[in-house]
Formats: structure tokens, sequence, C-alpha cells
């Protein structure tokens, strides 16, 4: 079991996509980590040396911020920006999307469940 940013990475699926499981991962830097690693990206996680896993981990820690250390920045910045009152902040703390979609037909996601009018039918 790979174990790579505190993540247990599936251990049937190649490496290329198993890396896209650690928060700030994506396809993108999946595919640069190994090619700077040298590890062939369709080998199986299951299939890895511990060495290789090792490289893995070093190369991760050296040049990306992941998994906790990303999500307190990403927090930390929504958190300055509600606390500073902008625009973005205030739709952060509203619940309403932040980057200027309409709400009038769409935005479910963000806004929840429609209000039901005179409740309940019984």
């Amino acid at each position: 079991m790979a174990r790579i940013a505190g993540v247990d990475l599936p251990r049937n699926k190649r490496i290329d996509v198993a890396l896209t499981y650690i928060y700030g991962i994506g396809w993108n830097r999946s595919r640069s980590t190994l090619i700077g690693t040298r590890i062939d990206p369709s080998i199986r996680v299951h299939d890895l040396e511990d060495e290789q896993v090792a490289r893995i981990r070093l190369y991760i820690d050296e040049n990306y911020k992941v998994e906790g250390a990303l999500r307190a920045e990403v927090s930390g910045s929504i958190k300055r920006l509600i606390e500073i009152k902008c625009w973005r902040g205030i739709r952060h703390k509203s619940g309403m999307p932040v980057r200027g979609q309409r709400t009038r037909d769409n935005a479910r996601t963000r806004k929840g469940a429609r209000p039901r009018i005179g409740g309940r039918k019984k």
C-alpha cells in the first residue's frame, strides 16, 4: 500500500491516475511528477517498489503544496475575503456563487433546495 502525503493510494489503479487522489495534484501535476522522477506512468500502484514510492514522496514534498497545507491556505484566503467584506467574501459568506454565475435559474448547488411555499401537503 503506497501512502503519499497522508493519502492511501488505490492499489489497482495506474500511478498517474492514483496520484490525482491527493488534494492539490491533478492530471498535469501527476504527469510532471512521474516525468521528474522517471517512473513509467502505466505501472500499477501495487507494482511500485519502495524506492519509487520514496522518490515520488520526496518530489511532491519539495515541489508542491498539497493536502493539509493547501487546504489551510485556501480556507485562509476565503476567511480573509470574508473579513475584509469584499464582494467575493460576501458571496462566500451567504453561500451564493462567487464567480459571477447567474442565480435566477441555476445555482441550486450553492443555494440549496428551493423553499417550500405553503408547506407540505398531507
